[in-house]
């Protein structure tokens, strides 16, 4: 078996933890003011923070480069509804507001977290050939 457990830099990892928490409900499986595994409600590992110049690691030791270049953190879910209710009770800035994906012919939504990173949430599918 083979897993790929993404770890973003971060400004504020206990920030960042609340901030997930509160939009997709993930919990803190483990870790502190510098590290942290987020998990979904069914304890799955979903994404990892870690403050930015912790560990020596080559690629989060610059945090004046724009967070994310090339990345897209793609949620799959069947809570996008809710995850979208929960962007608009904080009044959180969408970028690209709720339509049907030509590709995927699904709905999705985009918006960023508080580093910049962007997300796009869609309807749960399986990838079709």
């Amino acid at each position: 078996m083979t897993r790929l457990d993404s770890i973003i830099a971060v400004k504020d990892v206990k920030a960042s933890t609340e901030w997930y928490h509160k939009i997709f409900g993930f919990s803190n499986a483990h870790g502190g003011d510098h590290f942290a595994v987020l998990t979904s409600k069914e304890n799955e590992i979903i994404l990892c923070l870690h403050a930015w110049g912790m560990d020596n690691h080559p690629t989060m030791t610059h945090q004046n480069i724009p967070a994310g270049n090339g990345l897209i953190l793609y949620f799959r879910t069947y809570d996008w509804k809710e995850i979208r209710q929960n962007l608009e009770k904080i009044g959180w800035e969408i970028e690209e507001e709720i339509h049907l994906n030509a590709n995927s012919l699904r709905q999705e939504f985009s918006f960023r977290d508080l580093d910049g990173y962007l997300i796009i949430v869609t309807e749960f599918h399986i990838y079709e050939g």
